[in-house]
C-alpha cells in the first residue's frame, strides 16, 4: 500500500479510531504483496486496532488499543510516563517540538498538526521518556519478557517479528514493525517515529544484549539518528571514527539545503500573486483551505492547522505557495492558472490532490 500521509495530516484530531479504516478504504495497492517496502502509518494504524479489537471484543477500537497497551505492555514494564493521552501528557513535564524557521534558527512549532495522528495512534502517538522508552528496549533484549521474568510476549512470537518481509535495501529488511539490518556482519534491530518537531530511535543488538534509545524535541534532531547507531557499533566494536565526522556533514548539508531553499522563495509574497488567489478553496480528501491577510503575511488556514506561506517561482513558469512556519514548513501548494476555476495542486510521491475555488 502507498504511504498516503497527507489524508490523515489533514484530518480531525477528535475523529474516532474507526476513520483510519475508512481512509484506507479509498486507498489502492501499488505493487505487489511483499514486492516493494512502502511504509504505511494507516496500515500500521490498523494493524494494531484490529489486534486490540480481537483482546478487547465489543470495546471502541481506539479505547480497545489504548487499553491493551497499558495492560499487556505499559504497567508490566512499569512505564509510568507512557501514555496515547495528550492532555494528559502536555498537562506534564513535556518537551515541546521546534523546527527550521525560514532563517535557519530553530524555534518552536505549534502542536496543532501533531494532534492530527490521533485518530491512527498505534502509527505513533506515544507519549514516552527516556527511562520508559528504555525499557520497552530492555523487554525486546529479553526476548519478550518483562523486568521480573514474565513473558510479555511469547519467544516464538517475539522471533516471528524479526523475520525478514520485504527487503529496504542491500542486507536490510522490515519484518513485523522492525527494521532489521545486517550491513555490518551482526543483526541491528531498529525502528523511528517522527511527528511535527519530535523525532525518536530506538537500536538494539540481540546477539549482544545491548541497545540505546534517542527521543528529540526538534527537527534538527533527526539528523542524529545515523550517527547515533554509527557510535554505538564503534564504541563496542572498536570501529573506525566515523560517527562524529558524519554528523558534522549533515548538519553542513542541511544548513546549505535550507540555504538554497531560501533563495528560491519570495517573501512577502507580491501584490500580484496575492490577488491570484480565492479566498476559500476545498478538497474533498484534504478538507478547506481559507487565504488570510494578515498585514503583509500571507497564511494559509487548512481545517485543523495553518502556515505562513512563501511565493516560488518554477522553472515550468507556474507559481507554488511553500509553507514555512517553523515544523510545517516546505508544503508546496501549485497554482493552476489554466483551469477553469481557481485551483492549487498539492502532490506527494503517488498522488494529486485539488483544492478548488468555493464560497
Amino acid at each position: 500500500m502507498p504511504r498516503q500521509d497527507l489524508e490523515w495530516l489533514f484530518a480531525n484530531s477528535a475523529a474516532p479510531a474507526s476513520t483510519t479504516f475508512n481512509q484506507l478504504s479509498g486507498m489502492k495497492p501499488t505493487s505487489k504483496f511483499g514486492e516493494v517496502f512502502q511504509y504505511s502509518n494507516l496500515m500500521v494504524g490498523a494493524g494494531g486496532y484490529i489486534a486490540a479489537a480481537a483482546l478487547k471484543p465489543g470495546k471502541e477500537v481506539g479505547a480497545a488499543y489504548d487499553q491493551a497497551m497499558s495492560e499487556y505492555f505499559f504497567k508490566p514494564l512499569a512505564m509510568k510516563n507512557t501514555t496515547f493521552n495528550f492532555k494528559q501528557a502536555l498537562a506534564g513535564n513535556r518537551a515541546w517540538p521546534h523546527g527550521d524557521a525560514l532563517d535557519g534558527s530553530t524555534q518552536r512549532a505549534a502542536m496543532d498538526l501533531n494532534y492530527t495522528i490521533i485518530p491512527a495512534r498505534p502509527a505513533g502517538a506515544v507519549w514516552t521518556s527516556p527511562r520508559d522508552f528504555s525499557q520497552w528496549v530492555l523487554m525486546e533484549l529479553a526476548k519478550g519478557r518483562g523486568p521480573d521474568g514474565s513473558a510479555l510476549i511469547s519467544e516464538a512470537n517475539w522471533a516471528e517479528r524479526y523475520k525478514p518481509q520485504v527487503m529496504v535495501g542491500e542486507d536490510a529488511s522490515y519484518g513485523m514493525g522492525l527494521f532489521i539490518d545486517k550491513q555490518y556482519g551482526i543483526t541491528i534491530a531498529s525502528h523511528g517515529g517522527d511527528m511535527l518537531g519530535f523525532h525518536s530511535n530506538m537500536i538494539w543488538l540481540p546477539e549482544y544484549g545491548i541497545g540505546t534509545t534517542i527521543l528529540t524535541n526538534s527537527d534538527a534532531g533527526v539528523l542524529l539518528r545515523g550517527p547515533l547507531l554509527r557510535k554505538l557499533l564503534e564504541v563496542v566494536f572498536d570501529g573506525v571514527p566515523e560517527a562524529d565526522e558524519r554528523l558534522k556533514v549533515a548538519v553542513a548539508n542541511r544548513k546549505a539545503e535550507a540555504v538554497k531553499t531560501r533563495e528560491l522563495l519570495t517573501l512577502p509574497v507580491p501584490v500580484d500573486a496575492v490577488k491570484k488567489l480565492a479566498a476559500r478553496y476545498t478538497s474533498p480528501e484534504l478538507g478547506s483551505i481559507l487565504v488570510q491577510r494578515q498585514g503583509a503575511k500571507l497564511r494559509f488556514k487548512f481545517t485543523h492547522w495553518n502556515s505562513e506561506v512563501a511565493l516560488r517561482k518554477n522553472e515550468d513558469g507556474t507559481q507554488s505557495y511553500i509553507t514555512i512556519d517553523p515544523g510545517i514548513g516546505g508544503i508546496e501548494l501549485v497554482r493552476d492558472d489554466k483551469a477553469a476555476k481557481p485551483t492549487l495542486i498539492l502532490r506527494d510521491a503517488q498522488h494529486e490532490y485539488l483544492f478548488v475555488a468555493a464560497k
